[in-house]
C-alpha cells in the first residue's frame, strides 16, 4: 500500500452532474432532493493508510460521517439517511464502495475530489474544490 495522504483535506462543492436524474432514480424523499440541490456541502476526509473517516458537512449543521477502512465492512449511512453494510474497495487510486442501489467512486483529480454515482445506467458527478 503506497503511503500517500492523498484523499485527506477540506473540499467545498462546486458543481455537479445529472443531479435532478440520479436523486429520482434512487427514489430520494423531495425535501431531501431540495436540501442537496446545489448545496454547498463541505467533505472532510481524514485518511490515514486505509482507514478513512469521510464527514459531509451540510449547511445548517447536520453532518454525516462514514468510517471506514479500505477492504473491509463497514456501517455505512447513504445520502437519504439510510444504514446499511458495504467494503470500500481501491481500485487504480479511487475508492469504489457499492450502496444499496448505486455505485459510488470517489477520486482526487487535479487536485479536486470527483465524486461519482451511478445508479442503473444515470451516472451523477459531483465535483469539490479543495479548501483546506
Amino acid at each position: 500500500p503506497k503511503g500517500t495522504m492523498a484523499f485527506t483535506g477540506k473540499y467545498e462543492f462546486e458543481g455537479d452532474e445529472n443531479y435532478d436524474a440520479f436523486v429520482q432514480k434512487i427514489g430520494l424523499p423531495s425535501d431531501k432532493v431540495e436540501m442537496g440541490r446545489n448545496c454547498k456541502i463541505v467533505t472532510e476526509v481524514v485518511q490515514s493508510g486505509n482507514d478513512f473517516t469521510w464527514s459531509q458537512h451540510f449547511p445548517g449543521g447536520r453532518t454525516t460521517t462514514n468510517s471506514f477502512t479500505v477492504g473491509k465492512e463497514a456501517d455505512m449511512e447513504t445520502m437519504g439517511g439510510k444504514k446499511f453494510k458495504a467494503t470500500v474497495k481501491m481500485e487504480d487510486g479511487k475508492l469504489v464502495a457499492d450502496f444499496p442501489n448505486y455505485r459510488h467512486t470517489a477520486e482526487i483529480s487535479g487536485g479536486k475530489l470527483v465524486e461519482i454515482s451511478t445508479s442503473s445506467g444515470v451516472v451523477y458527478k459531483r465535483t469539490s474544490k479543495k479548501i483546506a
